[in-house]
C-alpha cells in the first residue's frame, strides 16, 4: 500500500496548524495540514511494516501514523500537543473523536522539561542569527515568544491554548522587526521565568495516563484487524 493511500482512505483526524491555527496569519500565511492515520493492521504482519508518518499528498501536509502519534503525544511533544488541541479541525471519524476525547492523557509537567528544551535550542539558534548577521529571524523569534506563552499557561492553568488571542499585535510586531532584539531576548526569559515557576505548582499530573492511551490503542488496532 503506497504512503499516500494511507492518508487518503485511513486518516482518523486531520487539522490546520501553523499560523492559522494559532491566529497569527496574515494574506500571505500558508495552510499548513497535518493528520493522523491508522494504519490497517494486516499491515504490521508483514515483513516491511507501514511507515510511522508521510509527507503528503500535496504541499504543505503531514501526517503521523496512530501509534508514533501517541509516542510522541506521551513525550510532550510540543508539536504534536498542539495538533490535538488546534481550534480548526478539518476531520475526524469515530476513532479520531476518541484520540480527541483523550487529549488530557497525554498532558503532565513533563510538558515543563520538553517545551523548555525545545526553546531553548531554538533561542540558542536565534542568538547566533544575531551576532553572525545582526538580527534574528524575525518569524522564529516571533513563534518561540508564542510557544512560550502557551507552555507558562499550560503549566499555570492545565489547559492547552493554541489560538495567541490578546497577544497577537504584539507578536505580530515582533515578525516585523519592530521590536528591538534585546527586548524580544528579554521577553523569553521572562517567560521562561515564569513557566519554571508555575511548574512546581501546576495542576498537571506527573506522568501523562499512559495506561489509558494504550487501551485505545490496543483498541483501534483490533478493530482494524476485524
Amino acid at each position: 500500500m503506497q504512503p499516500e493511500t494511507l492518508v487518503r482512505d485511513h486518516t482518523i483526524y486531520a487539522c490546520v496548524m501553523g499560523s492559522r491555527a494559532f491566529g497569527l496569519a496574515t494574506d500571505g500565511s500558508d495552510t499548513d495540514r497535518r493528520g493522523v492515520f491508522l494504519a490497517p493492521t494486516p499491515l504490521f504482519w508483514r515483513f516491511d511494516k507501514p511507515p510511522t508518518h508521510v509527507e503528503g499528498p500535496g504541499e504543505e501536509r503531514f501526517s503521523w501514523e496512530l501509534e508514533r502519534f501517541c509516542e510522541l503525544a506521551l513525550r510532550a511533544n510540543p508539536n504534536i500537543l498542539e495538533c490535538l488541541h488546534s481550534p480548526l479541525v478539518e476531520y475526524a471519524d469515530d476513532t479520531g473523536h476518541e484520540l480527541l476525547a483523550l487529549r488530557g492523557a497525554f498532558l503532565s509537567r513533563r510538558v515543563h522539561e520538553t517545551f523548555t528544551r525545545y526553546s531553548r535550542s531554538q533561542r540558542r539558534k536565534l542568538e547566533a542569527d544575531v551576532r553572525t548577521h545582526g538580527a534574528p529571524r524575525w518569524k522564529h523569534a516571533m513563534h518561540l515568544l508564542r510557544l512560550l506563552i502557551s507552555a507558562r499557561d499550560l503549566l499555570r492553568t492545565g489547559a492547552l491554548t493554541v489560538d495567541v488571542g490578546e497577544h497577537r499585535e504584539s507578536l505580530l510586531a515582533v515578525k516585523r522587526g519592530e521590536v528591538p532584539w534585546p527586548e524580544v531576548a528579554s521577553r523569553m526569559a521572562r517567560l521562561e521565568r515564569e513557566a519554571d515557576a508555575a511548574a512546581d505548582r501546576s495542576p498537571l499530573p506527573a506522568e501523562p495516563d499512559r495506561r489509558r492511551v494504550e487501551d485505545f490503542l490496543i483498541r483501534a488496532r483490533r478493530a482494524s484487524a476485524q
